[in-house]
């Protein structure tokens, strides 16, 4: 098991150097790129290109900007923004990162248990009215886009029924922190977290739909049912249990890219000042720094997420452990 773990955090330096170095290379390497251009700006003279270039270190080696680069946002955590010049980075990544978490953890627990809860009875009531209900609603879940589904909330709770009973306990768009006021942290948040996990419930559950009634023609729970065992025994420690691998799959795949800034849509549409966010503005202005900061960001969770999936593995499939 410590192998294991050893092996793993290997593995995530190893993906993160990669990630660094090829983002670095993009902005620094490619025909065409230079850096303290776009900072002079359009028009600029030769005079002030050159001193930018010297000014950041731009007429060093690569490699020397790279490992200066690094050490600056690894260890001495000071790397500012060539836009915004004196503003540190990092800093800027570790205030929006908690609005990112808040909102895709809010929004993960709704839909893996609401995708949890279609699949399973989409597939106890297979071929009945109840099934195709449920699809038909998971079909809409999939088919709305989160930026106009966040819209028409938006336009809902915050402008034509504010004032009434239904929504009139919704506040104004923005971040309250957790810490603050969680009940108000609550608030702000519950209508994000359904907006972008319509999406997901939608296709989760059509997912695990189909590997339970997949399942259902296995020897192994033929077996159960022949033992005469409970259906919903059946269901929930045979049937369900194998068939959310990939449903296991899938979330630690889609978890790890919204953490790390795939909730762009839901971020702006409702205000929050997320790690999303702080990469698109960064993308707009090519701000080396604050994009290889989120970058990084975005490539610590989604490695640490899959080394969770492998975890998770161990626990709900036997076969795993005997290897």
């Amino acid at each position: 098991m410590f192998f294991a773990i050893l092996q793993r955090l290997g593995q995530m330096i190893f993906v993160m150097f990669g990630i660094s170095t090829l983002v670095f290379l993009i902005f620094f390497a490619t025909p065409g790129s230079d850096p303290a251009a776009r900072i002079a700006g359009r028009n600029a003279a030769q005079e002030t290109v050159q001193a930018i270039r010297k000014d950041f270190g731009f007429d060093k080696p690569l490699p020397v900007q790279y490992v200066v680069m690094m050490k600056k946002l690894f260890v001495t955590r000071d790397l500012t923004s060539f836009v915004n010049r004196g503003l540190e980075v990092v800093p800027q990544v570790m205030r929006a990162a908690p609005i990112t978490l808040s909102l895709v953890f809010g929004a993960a627990v709704l839909w893996v248990f609401g995708s949890i809860a279609v699949g399973v009875l989409a597939a106890m009531y297979r071929d009945t009215v109840i099934d195709k209900g449920l699809m038909i609603l998971a079909l809409i879940g999939v088919s709305m886009p989160v930026f106009w589904l966040g819209e028409l909330m938006n336009l809902v709770s915050q402008s034509r029924f504010h004032d009434t009973w239904l929504f009139s306990w919704v506040p104004g768009l923005g971040y309250k922190p957790f810490f603050d006021g969680p009940w108000m942290w609550f608030k702000t948040l519950v209508i994000p977290w359904f907006t972008l996990a319509a999406l997901y419930i939608g296709i989760y559950g059509r997912v695990l739909r189909a590997n339970l009634v997949e399942a259902y023609q296995e020897d192994y729970v033929r077996t159960a049912r022949a033992k005469g065992l409970s259906p919903g025994r059946v269901m929930l420690r045979h049937a369900l249990r194998m068939s959310m691998i990939p449903f296991v799959t899938m979330f630690g795949l889609d978890f790890g890219v919204l953490v790390g800034g795939a909730a762009l849509l839901t971020e702006v549409v409702f205000g929050l000042n997320g790690v999303g966010r702080l990469t698109y503005q960064a993308m707009l202005n090519l701000d080396l720094p604050m994009i290889l900061a989120t970058v990084m960001y975005a490539s610590f969770f989604v490695v640490v997420t899959n080394a969770i999936v492998d975890i998770i593995y161990v626990v709900i499939d036997p076969r795993v452990r005997g290897h």
